[in-house]
């Protein structure tokens, strides 16, 4: 799903830095191809997508693209590349396409996806309702 503000934020990013800018789509077309109903809108100063809550966010900052994950404390880190300590978010810091495939992107945005999907049927203790 795509917004004026989406364009106008994708459009002001490829002005000021289109390697970024690329990086950002291919991160988004990855997002989509994953989860092709998510909601997607400009927040926080990037782009957040939403299944039945927030999943994951895209931020762009000078030498990366972090991309965040809502849920990311209770995703499986089978690879080791989910970055952070906080009560609930983690990260993945993304400087090149490569990195991609390197740090295995689309297994946690699939990851990510499937946690908030399932939680909508789960009790706010996170067992499942009956």
């Amino acid at each position: 799903m795509n917004s004026i503000e989406v364009d106008d934020f994708l459009t002001d990013l490829q002005m000021r830095d289109a390697e970024r800018y690329a990086l950002v789509e291919r991160l988004r077309k990855l997002i989509h191809s994953v989860a092709p109903r998510v909601r997607e809108e400009v927040k926080y100063g990037g782009l957040l997508f939403s299944g039945a809550s927030p999943f994951c966010g895209l931020f762009s900052y000078e030498r990366h693209v972090s991309l965040e994950f809502s849920r990311g404390a209770v995703l499986p880190d089978r690879h080791q590349v989910l970055e952070g300590n906080g009560k609930l978010r983690r990260h993945i810091k993304i400087e090149k396409v490569g990195d991609l495939f390197k740090k295995n992107v689309r297994e946690y945005v699939d990851l990510a996806f499937s946690a908030v999907s399932s939680a909508k049927d789960a009790k706010p203790d996170g067992s499942a309702r009956t």
